[in-house]
């Protein structure tokens, strides 16, 4: 039984990029294929998926991941880690591989089909084991993070957490996970393009967040969007983020409140569970290729894109327009066009955002950083106006309502 990708969206969705590597990849079984397995999925060996996989195995089968068809093998692995290809050359920054103990590797064999499974039990796929491999996970560190230093929380996931033997194999559909939250926010790149289609979006401008947005963002998403005349997609990372991020649902509902403040028609917003490992670089490439498939023509790549922050000696892991630098070398071949975009403060005395780079010695500006933004909901401080919109701060102080004295 076998997974036929699906051919690039013709007709009408010409007009919009085509996905990477030309395909886009469903690994969904037809209903009838998936239901005929049920009588033997009980008698194969099982795996029950932690966070990150679950959320890389969710990408693969909605084909959000294209030209992936699964797990990634040894020589598809030792690519990609050393230089961002897959073996057949096409580019592709991140190692999406499938890690688990020695025990679970040590009964299974080269064909052997495993049960993917959510923490629930519930059967989402199958794996056809094709590579049992031991990967240099320290190497590894060294090339996608640039770092073996655990302040990483990246390299700390990859050397502490992670499992010691890598699976590779494709896998087959049999079920979406379950989500019951936000479901009309949940897209697949199917059904992403096939709403752009409808609405008659051809030149869209991705925007990737983990973050509540505020007032600098809503300008500079709009500013980018105007920029290259193009509607703006709001595509913010659902899956797992850093330790100490706001909860994706607090983050939702003040997308949601945003999403009121931009002009009628221009935005739409639409979740993306993506588990990330803050690559800084790397992980903006990732970034793009993920939005491409799901049918962007562009893609806004701000300061410090999935930066960490700073290393265990109070240096920042990446430089500040490092990932922009990498993305414009790869223009050509990655299709999605890039916005490179400043970050943006508030000039006092002239009562408006503006990038960075047009800031002047006569300008008063501000800005308040996420870790202040944290003290002052802690200690019922004002939130200014210029700072966030009135709704998106009661959100946050529904969620994060000041300490008693």
């Amino acid at each position: 039984m076998s997974v036929t990708a699906l051919p690039a969206v013709t007709g009408a969705a010409d007009r919009l990029i085509a996905p990477h590597g030309g395909t886009l990849k469903e690994l969904y079984l037809p209903p009838a294929d998936a239901a005929a397995l049920d009588g033997r999925i009980g008698s194969l060996p099982s795996l029950t998926l932690n966070t990150r996989q679950l959320c890389d195995l969710e990408l693969l089968l909605s084909g959000a991941f294209s030209p992936l068809e699964g797990f990634l093998g040894r020589s598809d692995y030792n690519a990609v880690v050393q230089d961002m290809r897959l073996a057949d050359g096409t580019l592709w920054p991140m190692p999406i591989t499938l890690d688990v103990e020695e025990a679970f590797s040590a009964d299974l064999s080269h064909g052997v089909e495993v049960v993917l499974r959510d923490t629930g039990g519930v059967p989402l796929a199958l794996l056809e084991v094709q590579d049992i491999y031991w990967p240099d996970r320290l190497h590894e560190a060294l090339r996608v993070f640039g770092t073996s230093d655990r302040t990483h929380p990246g390299v700390a996931e990859l050397l502490d957490r992670t499992g010691p033997v890598y699976l590779g194999g494709r896998v087959r559909g049999l079920q979406p996970p379950a989500h019951p939250d936000f479901a009309e926010l949940r897209d697949t790149p199917r059904s992403l393009r096939t709403w752009f289609e409808t609405n008659g979006w051809n030149r869209i401008v991705a925007f990737q967040t983990r973050n509540p947005m505020h007032r600098a963002h809503r300008e500079l998403t709009l500013r980018a969007a105007e920029q290259i005349d193009a509607r703006l997609l709001i595509q913010p990372s659902v899956g797992r983020t850093k330790p100490d991020d706001v909860d994706y649902f607090t983050r939702v509902r003040c997308y949601r409140a945003l999403l009121s403040h931009y002009p009628e028609g221009q935005a739409k917003l639409s979740l993306l569970p993506l588990a990330m490992r803050m690559g800084g670089p790397r992980e903006a490439m990732w970034h793009a290729i993920i939005r491409k498939n799901y049918g962007a023509s562009h893609f806004i790549v701000g300061r410090d894109h999935a930066g960490p922050g700073k290393d265990a000696s109070g240096k920042p892991f990446y430089g500040p327009y490092e990932a922009q630098a990498l993305l414009e070398r790869h223009q050509a071949e990655l299709g999605i066009r890039i916005v490179p975009f400043p970050a943006m403060v508030y000039a006092v005395n002239r009562d408006a955002y503006i990038p960075t780079t047009e800031v002047e010695p006569t300008d008063e500006v501000r800005d308040i950083s996420g870790t202040e933004l944290r003290q002052r909901l802690r200690e019922g401080r004002e939130i200014p106006a210029w700072f966030s919109f009135p709704d998106v701060v009661e959100i946050l102080r529904e969620r994060h309502p000041a300490k008693r004295s």
